[in-house]
């Protein structure tokens, strides 16, 4: 590693270019996410507190990991802990990937909340250098994947025709819409953690 990677701000650890306010703004925006997605919770729809929950979980552990380490380097136990949590998310999105596709993108990011805590555990400092050996595969596939998801929910977000009373029954934590937005803003928040390792 140079000279010139010293003085570069962290993402949880991992070595970024350029100055610490993209970190903030990225632990700004998982917050953000992760707080909305609590409020969805009080849902009357039994399938949106569901969805919701894992939600907040991914918005709220995005936000802890994307704290730069120059403020807070967890200890070493945390990133195992980290890796368990988003474990036993994943397995409960597999489960839950049996009633429909739609748990499939959860099962997703929580795996890949998975991978980038194990890969912190295995070497918090020296992981992320530059080595010139290349985007790691599974770095590499998750990078394609949120961001071919990023675009896509993106699009689904372009307002449509829809009728002006047909929203108006429709409580905000259930409007779907808003649910895309949550997805589309931790979507960003992956691509921008995986940039950074």
């Amino acid at each position: 590693m140079g000279i010139a990677t010293l003085d570069r701000p962290t993402i949880g650890g991992v070595r970024v270019h350029g100055p610490g306010s993209p970190a903030w703004l990225l632990v700004a925006l998982c917050a953000a996410t992760g707080a909305y997605c609590l409020l969805r919770m009080r849902s009357g729809v039994e399938e949106q507190r569901r969805a919701a929950g894992g939600e907040a979980l991914m918005g709220f552990g995005m936000a802890a990991m994307a704290v730069p380490a120059t403020v807070f380097s967890p200890p070493g136990w945390a990133w195992p802990l980290y890796a368990a949590v988003f474990a036993a998310a994943a397995l409960r999105a597999l489960w839950a990937a049996r009633t429909g596709p739609h748990h499939l993108h959860h099962l997703v990011g929580t795996a890949a909340m998975v991978y980038m805590s194990l890969a912190m555990a295995v070497s918090p400092a020296s992981h992320h250098a530059h080595t010139g050996a290349g985007v790691p595969l599974v770095t590499g596939a998750l990078l394609l994947y949120f961001t071919g998801y990023v675009l896509l929910a993106g699009a689904r977000l372009v307002p449509s025709a829809v009728p002006a009373g047909a929203r108006a029954g429709v409580r905000w934590g259930d409007r779907p819409e808003l649910a895309r937005a949550c997805r589309l803003s931790m979507g960003i928040g992956m691509v921008a953690m995986l940039l950074a390792m």
